[in-house]
C-alpha cells in the first residue's frame, strides 16, 4: 500500500511537472507569433522583461538587485524592461504573467526564449542569456564585492 502511494504521487508530480513546461512552451510561442507589443524594446539586443509590482517584497529585495547586477555585468549589450503589472494588467495577461516576479528572456530578435516565475537569480539569468548566444560579460565588481581590504594600523 505504502509503495502504490507513492507511485501514485511521482506520477501526478511527473503530470504536474509536464503540464507545467508545455504552458510554458505555449505562452512562449504564442507571445512570439504575435509579437513582443513593447515599446520599450530595441531590436538587436537580448533583452529581460520583468514584471514586477510596488508591494512585491521578493520583487524588491531580491529580483531588482538581481537585474541591477545582471545589467552592470552586460551594460549596454542587454536591455532591462520593467513592467509593474498593476499599472499595466493587460500587458501581464498579454504575457501570462500570473504572479510576480516574473521574467522573460529574449533574443535578439526578439523572440521570447525563456520565462522564469519567481526570483531568478543573477546565476540562472546570466546562463540563460548564454544560451541563447548572448557572450559571456566582463565581470565588473560591485562594491559590495571588492576583494580590496583595508589596510591595519600598526599599533606601538
Amino acid at each position: 500500500m505504502p509503495v502504490e502511494r507513492a507511485l501514485l504521487a511521482l506520477i501526478i508530480i511527473g503530470l504536474g511537472l509536464t503540464v507545467y513546461r508545455l504552458g510554458t512552451g505555449a505562452v512562449l510561442r504564442r507571445r512570439a507569433q504575435r509579437g513582443l507589443q513593447l515599446e520599450a524594446y530595441q531590436r538587436g539586443l537580448p533583452a529581460i522583461l520583468y514584471f514586477t509590482m510596488p508591494y512585491c517584497m521578493p520583487c524588491e529585495t531580491v529580483q531588482a538587485p538581481a537585474l541591477r547586477e545582471l545589467q552592470a555585468r552586460f551594460g549596454q549589450r542587454l536591455q532591462v524592461i520593467e513592467i509593474n503589472a498593476a499599472q499595466s494588467p493587460e500587458q501581464a495577461d498579454r504575457w501570462g504573467v500570473l504572479s510576480v516576479p516574473t521574467t522573460f528572456i529574449i533574443d535578439a530578435q526578439g523572440q521570447p526564449r525563456g520565462v522564469n516565475h519567481g526570483v531568478a537569480r543573477v546565476d540562472k539569468l546570466e546562463r540563460q542569456l548564454l544560451a541563447i548566444g548572448e557572450q559571456r560579460p566582463h565581470i565588473q565588481r560591485s562594491a559590495r564585492w571588492t576583494t580590496d581590504r583595508p589596510k591595519l594600523k600598526k599599533v606601538d
